[in-house]
């Protein structure tokens, strides 16, 4: 029964009718339950919509960002889809944003360690940090492999880090800490943590997926406290 207040002419008059058209109750509770499935069809239709909508966002939260992204391959060699199944010093060979690093990483022979190393995050400075270095300096670095063995395990972290996960302190593979600031697609860490103290690294491209890792490509070399 609905619950609209009914007068007492109305009361008499609904009653009247109920005793002449039994039948309409038939009617009714076909609209009814035709009301009810289209509600519960309608509420269906809305938990897919939200459902799609989540899946959706989740997959966009897996896509790299960040506006050197455009300098990866589309496709081939260096792109994301041939990164996404290659272990990461592998993925990083093919890249041509990143061959400075790959030659770092050959000379302080930590491909194979790279390679096998289970779920971890890069710090991958692209080509222009390592060209802002002065030259002497290094060519310097590249030449001693126990100081570039250090360099190199500091833009190391254990456990593949989703952007959400990034800012904060993080330990490296070398046993000491990054720290980096920021969220969503903005990530900087602070000159001082630099090899050339001038200014904040800035990841330009991030959340690159390897068979192994999760790269975010920086503008600047990162230097272990000692370094």
């Amino acid at each position: 029964m609905k619950s609209t207040r009914l007068t007492r002419g109305a009361l008499i008059a609904a009653t009247s009718a109920f005793a002449l058209t039994m039948t309409a109750c038939g009617s009714d509770a076909a609209d009814e339950a035709g009301d009810a499935v289209g509600s519960a069809t309608s509420a269906a239709s809305s938990a897919a919509e939200s459902a799609t909508s989540s899946e959706t966002t989740e997959a966009a939260s897996t896509e790299p960002f960040g506006e050197a992204c455009s300098l990866v391959p589309t496709d081939g060699e260096g792109s994301f889809d041939t990164m996404s199944a290659q272990p990461v010093a592998t993925a990083a060979s093919g890249n041509p944003v990143l061959s400075t690093l790959v030659q770092a990483v050959t000379a302080a022979n930590l491909v194979d360690t790279l390679n096998s190393a289970e779920d971890i995050t890069v710090l991958a400075p692209a080509n222009p940090a390592f060209e802002a270095v002065p030259s002497e300096n290094l060519n310097a670095l590249l030449a001693d492999v126990p100081q570039l063995t250090s360099v190199l395990q500091h833009h190391v972290i254990g456990g593949r880090l989703a952007p959400d996960a990034l800012a904060g302190e993080q330990t490296t593979l070398l046993g000491d800490t990054v720290t980096i600031e920021g969220s969503g697609e903005s990530f900087t860490i602070s000159a001082d943590q630099t090899l050339l103290a001038s200014a904040d690294a800035n990841v330009i491209c991030g959340n690159v997926q390897t068979e192994n890792a999760t790269v975010y490509i920086i503008d600047q070399v990162l230097a272990p406290a000692a370094a």
